[in-house]
């Protein structure tokens, strides 16, 4: 099994069907099948079951799983150590984080980048999901989770703050919920349980299981869009609430806080292109453009 063979059982396994495959590899799914059963054929060896949930793997399609990932792990630390080397300002950099952070910090940080560096190619994904760097799935994350792999390197950005938000609209109609009664009769906008896990259950805190759940989202831009609509209170970060001018933040003293974390491979923090978009998300964050514009979103 050569490495391009390795790469299309690994997409198969991980995707499950020939479509997931194709989108994991950017290629097309009959090439993904053809080269599938070309390898299976090399190696006189059926890897998976074409089952109706889609591709299961086979024993020997589990045997083959390891030596697949090592295939892995071999290739991408070679392609980062050969970038590690690469001085020139230019190419591709892909940079993940969520679609707020996004808004406020990254996007100050690429402008920046592209009047500096016009031949710098920036890939940027706006998601919850936290890409694999080791994969290079990504280069550059910012992350409100501190990584615990070794192979990462990481540097704390600063702390976020969060507060309870509801429109002037929607407090005209229902009033100022009260604390201690987990949201009574209130509805409220609430992140989905995969992205926040067990903290889901609270507001900054306060539990809302008295509450009536008008919207889950997966999003903070949502989650600032809806609040902003009157659809319920909120959990909202403050540096967001800021430039919603129809937004009120109830229970001033009410808050819970997170950290920022940029996060690099170790082998390819050192290349200049990664290096020049790192020191470009700093430098916004240090500047703090989040508190350029006044707060205009009135306290109760």
């Amino acid at each position: 099994m050569d490495w391009d063979d390795a790469r299309i059982f690994l997409a198969v396994y991980r995707g499950g069907t020939l479509r997931a495959a194709a989108a994991l590899l950017q290629v097309d799914q009959a090439t993904v099948g053809r080269r599938l059963r070309a390898l299976e054929e090399a190696l006189h060896a059926r890897l998976f079951l074409h089952t109706p949930r889609g591709y299961v793997p086979t024993r020997a399609g589990e045997v083959a799983l390891p030596a697949a990932e090592a295939m892995e792990r071999a290739a991408d630390q070679l392609e980062r150590l050969t970038q590690g080397t690469d001085e020139r300002v230019s190419g591709t950099v892909r940079v993940t984080t969520s679609d707020t952070i996004a808004r406020a910090f990254i996007m100050p940080a690429i402008q920046r980048l592209r009047e500096a560096h016009p031949d710098l190619r920036i890939v940027l994904t706006a998601s919850t999901h936290l890409s694999n760097l080791t994969r290079r799935e990504a280069d550059v994350a910012v992350r409100n989770v501190r990584p615990d792999n070794p192979d990462l390197i990481s540097r704390r950005l600063g702390r976020r703050e969060l507060g309870v938000y509801a429109s002037k609209r929607y407090l005209k109609e229902h009033g100022e919920p009260r604390r201690g009664t987990a949201f009574e009769g209130h509805a409220v906008i609430v992140y989905q349980r995969a992205v926040l896990g067990a903290r889901s259950e609270t507001i900054c805190g306060e539990p809302y299981a008295n509450a009536r759940v008008a919207l889950e989202v997966n999003s903070g831009l949502m989650m600032l869009e809806a609040a902003n609509r009157g659809m319920g209170v909120a959990e909202v970060s403050t540096y967001l609430a800021q430039d919603a001018p129809g937004l009120v933040r109830i229970w001033p003293d009410c808050s819970e806080f997170y950290e920022l974390w940029l996060v690099m491979h170790g082998d390819l923090h050192r290349t200049a292109r990664v290096r020049a978009v790192a020191d470009a998300i700093v430098d916004v964050f240090e500047r703090g453009e989040e508190k350029a514009a006044p707060s205009r979103a009135r306290k109760a």
